[in-house]
Protein backbone atom coordinates (compact mmCIF):
# COMPACT_ATOMS: atom_id res chain seq x y z
CA UNK A 1 0.00 0.00 0.00
CA UNK A 2 1.26 3.66 -0.67
CA UNK A 3 1.50 5.73 2.30
CA UNK A 4 1.18 8.97 0.07
CA UNK A 5 -2.04 11.12 -1.17
CA UNK A 6 -0.09 10.98 -4.55
CA UNK A 7 1.68 8.00 -6.34
CA UNK A 8 2.64 7.70 -10.11
CA UNK A 9 2.82 4.59 -12.10
CA UNK A 10 4.83 5.03 -15.05
CA UNK A 11 4.73 1.96 -18.18
CA UNK A 12 7.00 2.48 -21.72
CA UNK A 13 3.28 1.01 -23.29
CA UNK A 14 3.47 1.55 -26.93
CA UNK A 15 7.59 1.13 -27.71
CA UNK A 16 7.66 1.83 -32.04
CA UNK A 17 5.18 4.73 -31.38
CA UNK A 18 7.43 6.27 -28.62
CA UNK A 19 4.74 6.42 -25.83
CA UNK A 20 4.66 6.47 -22.32
CA UNK A 21 1.08 5.81 -20.52
CA UNK A 22 1.12 7.47 -16.77
CA UNK A 23 -1.20 6.74 -14.46
CA UNK A 24 -1.58 9.42 -10.98
CA UNK A 25 -3.75 8.56 -8.53
CA UNK A 26 -4.74 11.52 -5.73
CA UNK A 27 -6.20 10.22 -2.87
CA UNK A 28 -7.16 13.60 -1.40
CA UNK A 29 -7.88 16.08 -4.18
CA UNK A 30 -9.27 19.60 -3.46
CA UNK A 31 -12.83 19.81 -3.21
CA UNK A 32 -13.30 22.92 -5.06
CA UNK A 33 -11.54 20.96 -8.24
CA UNK A 34 -7.89 19.99 -8.00
CA UNK A 35 -5.73 21.72 -10.20
CA UNK A 36 -2.55 20.20 -11.94
CA UNK A 37 -0.09 21.32 -14.03
CA UNK A 38 3.13 19.93 -16.11
CA UNK A 39 6.55 22.36 -16.35
CA UNK A 40 7.36 24.82 -18.96
CA UNK A 41 10.68 24.40 -18.69
CA UNK A 42 13.41 22.36 -16.86
CA UNK A 43 16.46 23.62 -14.38
CA UNK A 44 19.58 23.67 -16.04
CA UNK A 45 18.05 24.39 -19.59
CA UNK A 46 17.10 27.94 -19.99
CA UNK A 47 13.90 27.96 -22.35
CA UNK A 48 10.57 27.47 -22.31
CA UNK A 49 9.93 24.38 -23.94
CA UNK A 50 6.01 23.27 -23.43
CA UNK A 51 6.49 19.80 -22.45
CA UNK A 52 2.98 19.65 -22.24
CA UNK A 53 2.27 19.95 -25.78
CA UNK A 54 3.57 16.26 -25.81
CA UNK A 55 0.50 15.18 -23.45
CA UNK A 56 -1.87 13.38 -26.42
CA UNK A 57 -4.77 12.50 -23.73
CA UNK A 58 -5.66 13.23 -20.66
CA UNK A 59 -8.73 11.39 -18.62
CA UNK A 60 -9.52 11.60 -14.84
CA UNK A 61 -12.08 9.32 -13.30
CA UNK A 62 -13.88 8.79 -9.75
CA UNK A 63 -15.56 5.63 -8.32
CA UNK A 64 -18.88 6.91 -9.88
CA UNK A 65 -16.90 7.10 -13.64
CA UNK A 66 -15.67 10.13 -15.35
CA UNK A 67 -15.00 13.41 -13.90
CA UNK A 68 -15.18 16.36 -16.15
CA UNK A 69 -11.50 18.57 -17.00
CA UNK A 70 -10.36 21.27 -19.01
CA UNK A 71 -7.12 23.31 -19.40
CA UNK A 72 -6.67 26.37 -18.06
CA UNK A 73 -3.61 27.30 -20.05
CA UNK A 74 -0.91 25.76 -21.81
CA UNK A 75 0.27 23.78 -18.97
CA UNK A 76 -2.28 23.55 -16.61
CA UNK A 77 -6.09 21.56 -16.27
CA UNK A 78 -8.61 21.88 -14.00
CA UNK A 79 -10.38 18.89 -12.57
CA UNK A 80 -14.00 19.37 -11.65
CA UNK A 81 -15.23 19.15 -7.81
CA UNK A 82 -16.01 15.88 -6.52
CA UNK A 83 -15.97 13.83 -3.88
CA UNK A 84 -13.22 10.82 -2.97
CA UNK A 85 -10.48 10.05 -4.60
CA UNK A 86 -9.24 10.60 -8.42
CA UNK A 87 -7.20 8.79 -10.93
CA UNK A 88 -5.93 10.45 -13.93
CA UNK A 89 -5.01 8.64 -17.04
CA UNK A 90 -2.36 10.26 -19.69
CA UNK A 91 -0.15 9.89 -22.42
CA UNK A 92 3.15 11.45 -23.16
CA UNK A 93 4.52 10.91 -26.32
CA UNK A 94 8.62 11.01 -26.34
CA UNK A 95 10.32 11.22 -29.29
CA UNK A 96 12.83 13.63 -27.84
CA UNK A 97 16.73 12.39 -28.06
CA UNK A 98 18.27 15.00 -26.07
CA UNK A 99 18.86 15.72 -22.17
CA UNK A 100 16.04 17.76 -21.38
CA UNK A 101 13.21 15.59 -22.39
CA UNK A 102 11.64 12.20 -23.07
CA UNK A 103 12.48 9.57 -25.47
CA UNK A 104 10.90 5.55 -25.82
CA UNK A 105 11.76 3.57 -28.43
CA UNK A 106 12.52 -0.63 -28.99
CA UNK A 107 16.18 -0.38 -26.71
CA UNK A 108 15.30 1.87 -24.01
CA UNK A 109 13.44 4.95 -22.29
CA UNK A 110 14.50 7.89 -21.08
CA UNK A 111 12.44 10.74 -19.11
CA UNK A 112 12.93 13.63 -17.29
CA UNK A 113 10.12 14.35 -14.55
CA UNK A 114 9.37 17.42 -15.90
CA UNK A 115 8.24 15.83 -19.34
CA UNK A 116 6.59 13.25 -17.37
CA UNK A 117 5.11 13.72 -13.39
CA UNK A 118 1.91 16.56 -13.26
CA UNK A 119 1.97 18.69 -10.60
CA UNK A 120 -0.95 18.49 -7.80
CA UNK A 121 -1.59 21.84 -6.66
CA UNK A 122 -1.66 22.11 -3.32
CA UNK A 123 0.68 18.82 -2.37
CA UNK A 124 3.63 19.47 -4.00
CA UNK A 125 5.25 19.50 -0.37
CA UNK A 126 3.96 15.95 0.01
CA UNK A 127 5.88 12.76 -0.43
CA UNK A 128 4.86 11.20 -3.45
CA UNK A 129 5.47 7.27 -4.77
CA UNK A 130 6.38 6.07 -8.48
CA UNK A 131 5.55 2.42 -9.56
CA UNK A 132 8.08 1.75 -12.75
CA UNK A 133 6.64 -0.67 -15.02
CA UNK A 134 8.50 -2.29 -17.20
CA UNK A 135 7.03 -2.64 -20.80
CA UNK A 136 5.78 -5.97 -22.09
CA UNK A 137 7.33 -8.41 -23.39
CA UNK A 138 11.15 -6.55 -22.06
CA UNK A 139 12.18 -8.64 -19.48
CA UNK A 140 15.20 -8.06 -20.11
CA UNK A 141 15.56 -4.31 -19.29
CA UNK A 142 16.96 -2.70 -16.37
CA UNK A 143 16.00 0.48 -14.43
CA UNK A 144 18.78 3.34 -13.61
CA UNK A 145 17.69 6.13 -11.28
CA UNK A 146 18.83 8.16 -8.63
CA UNK A 147 15.29 8.15 -6.53
CA UNK A 148 15.26 6.73 -3.24
CA UNK A 149 13.28 2.96 -3.54
CA UNK A 150 10.38 3.36 -1.35
CA UNK A 151 9.57 2.13 1.80
CA UNK A 152 9.66 -1.88 2.36
CA UNK A 153 11.75 -4.80 1.57
CA UNK A 154 9.87 -5.54 -1.45
CA UNK A 155 9.59 -2.03 -2.88
CA UNK A 156 11.85 -2.91 -5.88
CA UNK A 157 12.71 -6.07 -7.90
CA UNK A 158 16.39 -6.77 -8.63
CA UNK A 159 16.00 -5.08 -12.08
CA UNK A 160 14.78 -2.19 -10.51
CA UNK A 161 11.19 -2.01 -11.38
CA UNK A 162 9.27 -1.12 -8.31
CA UNK A 163 8.50 1.46 -6.74
CA UNK A 164 10.37 4.64 -5.49
CA UNK A 165 9.76 7.65 -3.06
CA UNK A 166 10.44 11.40 -3.66
CA UNK A 167 10.06 13.41 -0.18
CA UNK A 168 8.16 16.34 -2.52
CA UNK A 169 7.51 17.04 -6.04
CA UNK A 170 10.90 19.24 -6.20
CA UNK A 171 12.67 15.86 -6.21
CA UNK A 172 10.12 14.02 -7.81
CA UNK A 173 11.11 16.17 -10.89
CA UNK A 174 15.08 16.27 -9.81
CA UNK A 175 15.61 12.37 -10.79
CA UNK A 176 15.62 11.34 -14.26
CA UNK A 177 15.17 7.79 -15.06
CA UNK A 178 17.05 5.04 -17.78
CA UNK A 179 15.65 1.96 -18.19
CA UNK A 180 16.43 -0.70 -20.90
CA UNK A 181 19.62 -2.69 -21.88
CA UNK A 182 22.31 -0.41 -21.47
CA UNK A 183 25.69 -1.47 -20.84
CA UNK A 184 27.09 -0.54 -17.09
CA UNK A 185 29.43 -0.45 -14.42
CA UNK A 186 29.53 0.88 -11.13
CA UNK A 187 32.63 2.33 -8.42
CA UNK A 188 32.67 4.01 -5.07
CA UNK A 189 34.35 7.13 -4.79
CA UNK A 190 35.15 8.27 -1.21
CA UNK A 191 32.61 5.51 0.04
CA UNK A 192 29.50 7.05 -2.11
CA UNK A 193 28.69 4.68 -4.94
CA UNK A 194 28.18 6.01 -8.51
CA UNK A 195 26.96 4.33 -11.66
CA UNK A 196 27.45 4.78 -15.32
CA UNK A 197 24.85 3.36 -17.87
CA UNK A 198 25.50 3.98 -21.75
CA UNK A 199 22.50 3.50 -24.25
CA UNK A 200 23.05 2.35 -27.58
CA UNK A 201 27.24 2.52 -27.05
CA UNK A 202 29.67 0.44 -28.70
CA UNK A 203 29.63 -3.18 -27.80
CA UNK A 204 33.78 -3.31 -26.93
CA UNK A 205 32.80 0.28 -24.73
CA UNK A 206 35.53 0.16 -22.79
CA UNK A 207 33.54 1.05 -19.67
CA UNK A 208 36.20 -0.26 -17.64
CA UNK A 209 38.60 2.88 -18.74
CA UNK A 210 35.73 4.70 -18.50
CA UNK A 211 34.90 4.31 -14.84
CA UNK A 212 38.39 4.66 -13.06
CA UNK A 213 38.90 7.79 -15.21
CA UNK A 214 35.52 8.92 -14.07
CA UNK A 215 36.36 7.55 -10.17
CA UNK A 216 39.24 10.07 -10.45
CA UNK A 217 37.15 13.39 -11.33
CA UNK A 218 34.39 12.46 -8.47
CA UNK A 219 36.88 11.73 -5.73
CA UNK A 220 38.77 15.08 -6.47
CA UNK A 221 35.74 17.16 -6.60
CA UNK A 222 34.19 15.69 -3.54
CA UNK A 223 37.72 16.15 -1.66
CA UNK A 224 37.76 19.82 -2.88
CA UNK A 225 34.51 20.57 -1.68
CA UNK A 226 34.59 18.89 1.52
CA UNK A 227 38.28 18.17 2.13
CA UNK A 228 38.11 17.02 5.69
CA UNK A 229 35.02 14.21 5.77
CA UNK A 230 35.52 13.80 2.00
CA UNK A 231 30.99 13.51 1.72
CA UNK A 232 29.50 13.65 -1.29
CA UNK A 233 26.72 16.38 -0.80
CA UNK A 234 23.59 13.55 -3.07
CA UNK A 235 23.90 11.36 0.13
CA UNK A 236 21.33 13.34 2.18
CA UNK A 237 18.81 12.77 -0.85
CA UNK A 238 19.94 9.78 -2.64
CA UNK A 239 22.30 6.55 -2.24
CA UNK A 240 23.56 6.71 -5.62
CA UNK A 241 24.91 8.86 -8.34
CA UNK A 242 23.75 7.96 -11.47
CA UNK A 243 25.54 9.17 -15.14
CA UNK A 244 23.25 8.30 -17.84
CA UNK A 245 24.41 8.79 -21.05
CA UNK A 246 23.38 8.17 -24.72
CA UNK A 247 25.29 7.60 -27.47
CA UNK A 248 24.83 9.24 -30.53
CA UNK A 249 26.65 9.42 -33.98
CA UNK A 250 27.76 12.90 -33.11
CA UNK A 251 25.64 13.69 -29.81
CA UNK A 252 27.09 16.44 -26.90
CA UNK A 253 25.59 17.65 -24.17
CA UNK A 254 24.47 17.19 -20.66
CA UNK A 255 22.02 18.64 -17.55
CA UNK A 256 22.52 18.13 -13.77
CA UNK A 257 20.42 16.83 -11.40
CA UNK A 258 20.94 16.60 -8.14
CA UNK A 259 21.92 12.96 -7.79
CA UNK A 260 22.48 12.46 -11.37
CA UNK A 261 23.45 13.82 -14.83
CA UNK A 262 22.10 12.98 -18.27
CA UNK A 263 24.70 13.19 -20.67
CA UNK A 264 25.26 12.64 -24.70
CA UNK A 265 28.16 11.28 -26.12
CA UNK A 266 29.04 11.12 -29.69
CA UNK A 267 30.07 6.98 -30.67
CA UNK A 268 33.56 8.26 -31.57
CA UNK A 269 34.37 10.06 -28.37
CA UNK A 270 34.03 6.97 -26.58
CA UNK A 271 37.44 4.51 -25.63
CA UNK A 272 36.83 1.29 -27.03
CA UNK A 273 38.98 -2.01 -25.38
CA UNK A 274 42.42 -2.00 -26.80
CA UNK A 275 42.59 2.00 -27.79
CA UNK A 276 45.73 3.34 -26.38
CA UNK A 277 44.65 7.15 -26.49
CA UNK A 278 41.34 8.42 -26.99
CA UNK A 279 42.17 11.49 -28.31
CA UNK A 280 40.31 14.87 -28.09
CA UNK A 281 36.75 13.15 -28.36
CA UNK A 282 37.30 11.32 -25.28
CA UNK A 283 38.98 14.23 -23.24
CA UNK A 284 36.38 16.54 -24.53
CA UNK A 285 33.71 13.76 -22.94
CA UNK A 286 35.58 13.89 -19.63
CA UNK A 287 35.47 17.37 -19.75
CA UNK A 288 32.06 17.36 -19.99
CA UNK A 289 31.76 14.76 -17.29
CA UNK A 290 33.67 16.97 -14.60
CA UNK A 291 31.33 19.92 -15.69
CA UNK A 292 28.17 18.34 -15.04
CA UNK A 293 29.23 16.48 -11.50
CA UNK A 294 30.43 20.00 -10.50
CA UNK A 295 26.92 21.11 -11.01
CA UNK A 296 26.13 18.49 -8.23
CA UNK A 297 27.40 21.30 -5.64
CA UNK A 298 27.32 24.58 -8.28
CA UNK A 299 23.96 25.10 -9.64
CA UNK A 300 22.30 22.33 -7.73
CA UNK A 301 22.78 23.37 -4.03
CA UNK A 302 24.44 26.73 -4.75
CA UNK A 303 22.10 28.63 -6.60
CA UNK A 304 21.35 32.54 -7.42
CA UNK A 305 18.64 33.92 -5.02
CA UNK A 306 16.18 34.23 -8.60
CA UNK A 307 16.18 30.10 -8.52
CA UNK A 308 15.14 29.77 -4.69
CA UNK A 309 12.43 28.40 -5.72
CA UNK A 310 12.41 27.43 -8.97
CA UNK A 311 8.96 29.02 -10.47
CA UNK A 312 8.60 26.64 -13.40
CA UNK A 313 5.91 28.65 -15.29
CA UNK A 314 7.67 31.05 -16.39
CA UNK A 315 11.42 32.63 -17.04
CA UNK A 316 13.52 32.84 -13.91
CA UNK A 317 15.63 35.90 -14.61
CA UNK A 318 19.28 36.37 -13.40
CA UNK A 319 22.25 38.28 -14.48
CA UNK A 320 24.77 35.39 -12.42
CA UNK A 321 25.14 32.30 -14.74
CA UNK A 322 28.59 33.84 -15.73
CA UNK A 323 29.22 32.43 -12.21
CA UNK A 324 27.28 29.07 -11.89
CA UNK A 325 28.22 28.34 -15.91
CA UNK A 326 31.25 30.17 -16.19
CA UNK A 327 32.86 29.07 -13.45
CA UNK A 328 31.99 25.51 -14.02
CA UNK A 329 33.21 25.86 -17.62
CA UNK A 330 36.33 27.06 -15.78
CA UNK A 331 36.60 24.32 -13.22
CA UNK A 332 35.88 20.89 -15.33
CA UNK A 333 39.18 20.78 -17.40
CA UNK A 334 40.98 22.02 -14.07
CA UNK A 335 39.45 19.32 -12.82
CA UNK A 336 41.22 17.02 -15.37
CA UNK A 337 44.28 18.49 -14.83
CA UNK A 338 43.73 18.08 -10.90
CA UNK A 339 43.25 14.67 -11.14
CA UNK A 340 46.29 13.55 -13.22
CA UNK A 341 44.24 13.02 -16.44
CA UNK A 342 45.50 15.32 -18.67
CA UNK A 343 48.92 16.95 -18.54
CA UNK A 344 49.26 20.66 -17.83
CA UNK A 345 50.14 20.99 -21.42
CA UNK A 346 47.43 19.50 -22.60
CA UNK A 347 45.23 21.72 -20.40
CA UNK A 348 46.95 25.20 -21.86
CA UNK A 349 45.88 23.36 -25.04
CA UNK A 350 42.04 23.31 -23.95
CA UNK A 351 42.34 27.02 -22.32
CA UNK A 352 44.13 28.33 -25.61
CA UNK A 353 40.77 26.42 -27.75
CA UNK A 354 38.26 28.82 -25.50
CA UNK A 355 40.63 31.82 -25.72
CA UNK A 356 40.43 31.08 -28.97
CA UNK A 357 36.60 30.72 -29.38
CA UNK A 358 35.89 33.83 -27.39
CA UNK A 359 38.42 35.94 -30.03
CA UNK A 360 36.52 34.78 -32.54
CA UNK A 361 32.99 35.98 -32.23
CA UNK A 362 32.53 39.65 -32.87
CA UNK A 363 29.05 39.59 -30.23
CA UNK A 364 31.66 39.54 -27.38
CA UNK A 365 32.27 43.66 -27.62
CA UNK A 366 28.83 43.52 -27.76
CA UNK A 367 26.95 42.07 -25.05
CA UNK A 368 28.53 41.44 -21.42
CA UNK A 369 28.45 38.11 -19.74
CA UNK A 370 26.14 39.72 -17.28
CA UNK A 371 23.68 40.28 -20.12
CA UNK A 372 24.09 37.27 -21.57
CA UNK A 373 23.49 35.68 -18.45
CA UNK A 374 19.86 37.69 -18.05
CA UNK A 375 19.01 37.42 -21.88
CA UNK A 376 19.23 33.74 -21.87
CA UNK A 377 16.04 32.93 -22.38
CA UNK A 378 15.55 34.96 -25.19
CA UNK A 379 18.40 35.71 -27.08
CA UNK A 380 20.99 32.38 -26.33
CA UNK A 381 18.72 29.42 -26.14
CA UNK A 382 17.42 31.22 -29.88
CA UNK A 383 20.11 31.62 -31.63
CA UNK A 384 20.04 32.83 -35.08
CA UNK A 385 22.95 33.14 -38.04
CA UNK A 386 23.80 36.40 -36.59
CA UNK A 387 23.90 35.51 -33.14
CA UNK A 388 27.98 35.02 -33.15
CA UNK A 389 28.18 39.17 -34.49
CA UNK A 390 25.65 40.21 -30.91
CA UNK A 391 26.10 37.48 -28.43
CA UNK A 392 28.46 35.94 -26.05
CA UNK A 393 28.70 33.08 -24.06
CA UNK A 394 28.62 32.51 -20.46
CA UNK A 395 30.04 29.59 -20.71
CA UNK A 396 33.12 30.21 -22.42
CA UNK A 397 34.03 34.00 -21.98
CA UNK A 398 32.58 33.44 -18.38
CA UNK A 399 35.04 30.70 -18.11
CA UNK A 400 37.71 33.30 -19.04
CA UNK A 401 35.98 36.27 -16.46
CA UNK A 402 36.32 32.75 -14.10
CA UNK A 403 40.21 32.72 -14.98
CA UNK A 404 40.69 35.83 -14.64
CA UNK A 405 39.30 36.72 -11.28
CA UNK A 406 41.10 33.43 -10.05
CA UNK A 407 44.45 35.03 -11.70
CA UNK A 408 44.18 38.24 -9.99
CA UNK A 409 43.02 36.66 -6.43
CA UNK A 410 46.22 34.91 -6.51
CA UNK A 411 48.18 38.08 -7.73
CA UNK A 412 46.89 40.44 -5.21
CA UNK A 413 47.39 38.24 -2.54
CA UNK A 414 50.67 37.62 -3.14
CA UNK A 415 49.26 33.54 -3.78
CA UNK A 416 47.80 33.06 -0.34
CA UNK A 417 44.23 33.15 -2.09
CA UNK A 418 42.54 32.06 -5.26
CA UNK A 419 38.77 31.07 -6.34
CA UNK A 420 39.29 28.23 -5.19
CA UNK A 421 38.41 30.29 -1.70
CA UNK A 422 35.35 31.58 -3.17
CA UNK A 423 33.78 28.69 -4.25
CA UNK A 424 34.44 27.48 -0.57
CA UNK A 425 32.49 30.38 0.91
CA UNK A 426 30.01 29.76 -1.45
CA UNK A 427 29.26 26.02 -0.63
CA UNK A 428 29.97 27.01 3.37
CA UNK A 429 26.92 29.72 3.04
CA UNK A 430 24.21 29.12 0.05
CA UNK A 431 25.02 25.94 -0.59
CA UNK A 432 24.87 23.47 2.96
CA UNK A 433 21.95 25.32 3.71
CA UNK A 434 20.18 23.14 0.87
CA UNK A 435 20.17 20.45 3.44
CA UNK A 436 18.35 22.05 6.45
CA UNK A 437 15.76 23.63 4.27
CA UNK A 438 17.02 26.75 4.31
CA UNK A 439 18.51 27.67 1.29
CA UNK A 440 18.64 31.90 -0.12
CA UNK A 441 20.48 31.57 -3.02
CA UNK A 442 23.44 34.00 -4.03
CA UNK A 443 21.82 37.29 -4.06
CA UNK A 444 22.10 39.26 -7.94
CA UNK A 445 24.89 42.01 -6.64
CA UNK A 446 26.89 40.06 -3.84
CA UNK A 447 29.68 38.57 -5.92
CA UNK A 448 32.38 41.54 -4.95
CA UNK A 449 31.60 41.36 -1.37
CA UNK A 450 31.82 37.45 -1.49
CA UNK A 451 35.42 37.64 -2.97
CA UNK A 452 36.48 40.35 -0.41
CA UNK A 453 35.27 38.34 2.20
CA UNK A 454 36.69 35.07 0.82
CA UNK A 455 40.20 36.23 -0.40
CA UNK A 456 40.92 40.15 1.03
CA UNK A 457 41.20 41.18 -2.83
CA UNK A 458 38.93 43.38 -3.69
CA UNK A 459 37.50 43.20 -7.84
CA UNK A 460 35.19 45.49 -8.18
CA UNK A 461 36.79 47.49 -10.86
CA UNK A 462 37.19 44.10 -12.74
CA UNK A 463 33.88 43.07 -12.56
CA UNK A 464 32.48 46.53 -13.74
CA UNK A 465 34.60 45.89 -16.53
CA UNK A 466 34.55 42.77 -17.75
CA UNK A 467 31.54 41.28 -16.17
CA UNK A 468 29.17 44.15 -16.31
CA UNK A 469 31.39 45.53 -19.59
CA UNK A 470 32.43 43.93 -22.69
CA UNK A 471 35.79 44.26 -22.73
CA UNK A 472 38.33 41.38 -23.01
CA UNK A 473 40.24 40.21 -19.92
CA UNK A 474 43.96 40.64 -20.22
CA UNK A 475 44.61 37.19 -19.85
CA UNK A 476 48.31 38.14 -21.87
CA UNK A 477 49.36 39.93 -19.28
CA UNK A 478 47.66 38.38 -15.93
CA UNK A 479 49.04 34.83 -17.33
CA UNK A 480 52.65 36.17 -18.03
CA UNK A 481 52.88 37.04 -14.30
CA UNK A 482 52.19 32.91 -13.16
CA UNK A 483 55.05 32.36 -15.68
CA UNK A 484 52.56 31.18 -19.11
CA UNK A 485 52.94 32.95 -22.40
CA UNK A 486 49.97 33.92 -24.52
CA UNK A 487 50.45 34.41 -28.26
CA UNK A 488 48.54 34.34 -31.74
CA UNK A 489 49.75 32.46 -34.65
CA UNK A 490 48.20 32.40 -38.03
CA UNK A 491 45.75 29.08 -38.65
CA UNK A 492 46.50 26.36 -40.41
CA UNK A 493 43.31 27.03 -42.39
CA UNK A 494 43.27 31.00 -43.61
CA UNK A 495 39.77 32.09 -42.00
CA UNK A 496 37.77 34.60 -44.09
CA UNK A 497 34.98 34.76 -41.38
CA UNK A 498 32.64 32.43 -42.75
CA UNK A 499 31.41 29.61 -40.79
CA UNK A 500 29.86 26.82 -42.87
CA UNK A 501 27.40 23.36 -42.27
CA UNK A 502 26.96 20.48 -44.58
CA UNK A 503 23.48 19.58 -45.35
CA UNK A 504 22.08 17.44 -48.01
CA UNK A 505 22.29 20.10 -50.88
CA UNK A 506 25.82 20.65 -49.99
CA UNK A 507 27.81 23.34 -48.24
CA UNK A 508 25.92 26.00 -47.03
CA UNK A 509 27.16 29.13 -45.38
CA UNK A 510 25.92 29.06 -41.37
CA UNK A 511 26.80 32.65 -40.09
CA UNK A 512 29.34 35.22 -41.20
CA UNK A 513 31.14 37.00 -38.94
CA UNK A 514 30.98 40.79 -38.73
CA UNK A 515 34.20 42.80 -40.53
CA UNK A 516 35.74 39.26 -41.95
CA UNK A 517 36.43 39.31 -45.57
CA UNK A 518 33.01 36.99 -46.19
CA UNK A 519 31.26 39.94 -45.12
CA UNK A 520 33.42 42.60 -46.69
CA UNK A 521 32.75 40.41 -50.23
CA UNK A 522 29.18 39.76 -49.74
CA UNK A 523 28.45 36.22 -48.64
CA UNK A 524 25.54 35.65 -46.65
CA UNK A 525 23.88 33.28 -44.28
CA UNK A 526 21.97 30.11 -46.01
CA UNK A 527 24.18 30.63 -49.10
CA UNK A 528 25.09 27.41 -50.96
CA UNK A 529 28.23 27.44 -52.18
CA UNK A 530 28.98 25.34 -55.80
CA UNK A 531 31.97 26.32 -56.40
CA UNK A 532 35.28 27.83 -56.17
CA UNK A 533 37.56 29.53 -59.32
CA UNK A 534 34.88 27.39 -61.42
CA UNK A 535 35.60 24.05 -59.54
CA UNK A 536 32.94 22.19 -57.54
CA UNK A 537 32.61 22.32 -53.64
CA UNK A 538 30.77 20.33 -52.08
CA UNK A 539 32.65 19.64 -48.47
CA UNK A 540 34.54 21.18 -45.59
CA UNK A 541 37.96 19.98 -47.20
CA UNK A 542 37.68 20.91 -50.55
CA UNK A 543 36.45 24.74 -49.49
CA UNK A 544 39.83 24.36 -46.87
CA UNK A 545 42.17 23.33 -49.87
CA UNK A 546 41.39 26.03 -52.10
CA UNK A 547 41.26 28.77 -49.35
CA UNK A 548 44.95 27.54 -48.61
CA UNK A 549 46.37 26.95 -51.85
CA UNK A 550 44.88 30.92 -52.46
CA UNK A 551 46.46 31.97 -49.55
CA UNK A 552 50.09 30.75 -50.28
CA UNK A 553 49.98 32.25 -54.08
CA UNK A 554 48.60 35.43 -51.86
CA UNK A 555 45.15 35.74 -54.50
CA UNK A 556 41.55 36.15 -54.22
CA UNK A 557 39.33 33.70 -54.60
CA UNK A 558 35.59 33.42 -56.80
CA UNK A 559 33.13 31.69 -54.82
CA UNK A 560 29.96 30.67 -56.39
CA UNK A 561 26.69 30.14 -54.87
CA UNK A 562 23.20 29.89 -54.90
CA UNK A 563 21.09 32.46 -53.07
CA UNK A 564 17.44 31.71 -53.13
CA UNK A 565 17.71 29.79 -56.76
CA UNK A 566 19.55 32.65 -58.20
CA UNK A 567 23.48 31.98 -58.79
CA UNK A 568 25.82 34.57 -57.32
CA UNK A 569 29.38 35.31 -57.87
CA UNK A 570 31.74 37.05 -54.97
CA UNK A 571 35.54 37.68 -54.82
CA UNK A 572 36.78 36.87 -51.16
CA UNK A 573 39.72 37.99 -50.10
CA UNK A 574 42.08 35.16 -48.37
CA UNK A 575 44.30 37.26 -45.68
CA UNK A 576 47.10 34.24 -44.62
CA UNK A 577 48.63 36.84 -41.88
CA UNK A 578 45.25 36.91 -39.73
CA UNK A 579 46.42 35.66 -36.43
CA UNK A 580 43.02 34.05 -34.79
CA UNK A 581 44.58 31.02 -33.07
CA UNK A 582 45.52 31.61 -29.23
CA UNK A 583 49.15 29.13 -28.33
CA UNK A 584 49.55 29.19 -24.51
CA UNK A 585 52.89 27.91 -23.57
CA UNK A 586 55.00 27.48 -20.23
CA UNK A 587 58.05 29.61 -20.10
CA UNK A 588 61.21 28.30 -19.42
CA UNK A 589 61.42 31.59 -15.88
CA UNK A 590 58.16 29.78 -14.56
CA UNK A 591 58.25 28.82 -10.77
CA UNK A 592 57.61 25.39 -11.81
CA UNK A 593 54.74 23.12 -13.19
CA UNK A 594 52.00 22.93 -10.51
CA UNK A 595 48.54 23.09 -11.01
CA UNK A 596 48.30 25.95 -13.51
CA UNK A 597 46.26 28.43 -12.58
CA UNK A 598 44.84 26.31 -9.83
Amino acid sequence: MNNTSVSYRVEPHDLAGHRLRITLHIDRPAAEGQTLSLPAWIPGSYLIRDFSRQIESLTVRDAAGARPVRKLDNHTWQVAPGDGPVTVDYVVYAWDLSVRGAHVDQHHAFFNGTSVFLQVHGQSHQPCTVELVAPAGHADWKVYTSLPAAPGRAALKANGFGRYQAPDYDALIDHPVEMGTGQSVSFHAHGARHVMVFTDAPADLDIDRIAADVKSICETQIAFFDPHARRAPFLDSADRYVFMTQVTPAGYGGLEHRASTALMAARGDLPVRGQKDAGDGYRSFLGLVSHEYFHTWHVKRIKPAAFVPYDLTRPNLTRLLWVFEGFTSYYDDLFLLRAGLISETEYLRLLARTVSQVHGTPGRLKQSVAESSFDAWTRYYKQDENSPNALVSYYTKGSLVALGMDLMIRSESAGRASLDDVMHVLWTRYGKAFYMGQQTGVPEDAMADIVQQATGVDLRAFLTQYVDGCADVPLGDLLGAQGISLQWRAPTVPVIGARLRKTADGLVVASILEGGAAHEAGLSADDLIVAIDGIRVDAQPAFDAALIRAAASRRSLHIHVFRQSMLQDYVVRVDHTMHTECVLTRTESAPGPGNVPG
